[in-house]
């Protein structure tokens, strides 16, 4: 039985990352002429091409995109068993690749990310902040931290809680207009949609009862946050969380709408590769966020 080429599909993994051979090249410590070998021994072993080659570009063929995820998990796998391996004595330490939202980055994340820091100095951390969906296991991140109803996937996810969501609007755009008591009046109001939230907003009511509505209005936004001067200028209704619309809510600014309604529960995860094996350094810093941002949920 022929093994496989381990060291081949690692390097594949870094080059995938880097986004380049001499990007690969520089992270491990290697030339960019034994980076190329290895792709070129992996591609003949398989017989077929992982990237597109011009002088300007490098980019990954279907069959590379395809191969990519294992190749990533191949590398963190072997990264992992070899820190298990370790003194169990010993502080962890190594980089961490961890991402969030851009909003609770900010806000929440980015200051506990100091306080992790201090506790642990051996540790370094690659924060990236975006309102995007992320691939983290294509693009190497260790962690991700999304507020969602996640829909089932090879990921493992750590559920920390409920996030509390308000259908708001100005109290302009109330007097102005009126105060919605049913979601299915909502129809006939602008409102503002989160485009990275696929699906109709979903209610359940005082009696049991439940209602849907797809959102439709004249503003989308890929950030709850780009939301808020166009619902604080009367302009419609939206859906946003705690950590977003609380200020508002509290200063009166936006006041919250339909009550007696509430929407379907999502929740902050926790979410990392599926491997079963995950470096030390990983483990700690998924413990500490765990339970650093337990306040920032809802009672369940």
């Amino acid at each position: 039985m022929r093994l496989p080429d381990f060291e081949a599909w690692a390097i594949f993994a870094q080059v995938v990352e880097h986004r380049s051979f001499s990007g690969a090249a520089d992270a491990i410590g290697v030339s960019k002429a034994t980076v190329s070998k290895a792709i070129t021994r992996l591609e003949a072993h398989l017989n077929q091409s992982l990237f597109h080659r011009t002088s300007r570009r490098l980019t990954l063929t279907e069959s590379g995109k395809g191969l990519a995820e294992y190749a990533a998990r191949i590398l963190g796998e072997a990264q992992a068993a070899e820190e298990a391996a370790r003194d169990a004595a010993t502080a962890p330490t190594g980089l961490v690749r961890l991402t969030a939202p851009m909003t609770i980055g900010l806000v929440q994340v980015a200051p506990l990310v100091a306080e992790f820091l201090t506790a642990n100095p051996g540790i370094e951390i690659d924060l990236h902040l975006t309102d995007g969906k992320v691939d983290i296991v294509a693009e190497g991140f260790d962690i991700a931290l999304r507020i969602a109803d996640l829909p089932d996937s090879s990921l493992r996810a750590r559920r920390i809680g409920p996030i509390s969501m308000h259908i708001v609007a100005s109290p302009a755009y109330l007097a102005q207009h009126g105060r919605p008591t049913h979601p299915a009046q909502l129809g006939e109001r602008p409102c503002f949609a989160y485009t990275n939230v696929t699906g109709p907003w979903r209610f359940h009511g005082p009696d049991g009862g439940e209602a849907a509505l797809r959102p439709a209005g004249p503003l989308r936004a890929n950030s709850g946050d780009a939301l808020l001067p166009a619902l604080r200028a009367g302009l419609g209704i939206g859906v946003l969380p705690d950590f977003i619309v609380g200020p508002d809510l509290e200063s009166g600014m936006l006041e919250p709408i339909l009550t007696n309604w509430s929407m379907v529960p999502i929740a902050l995860h926790l979410l990392t590769p599926p491997s079963n094996l995950r470096p030390a350094r990983v483990e700690a810093l998924i413990a500490f966020l765990a339970d650093r941002l337990k306040p920032l949920c809802a009672e369940s």
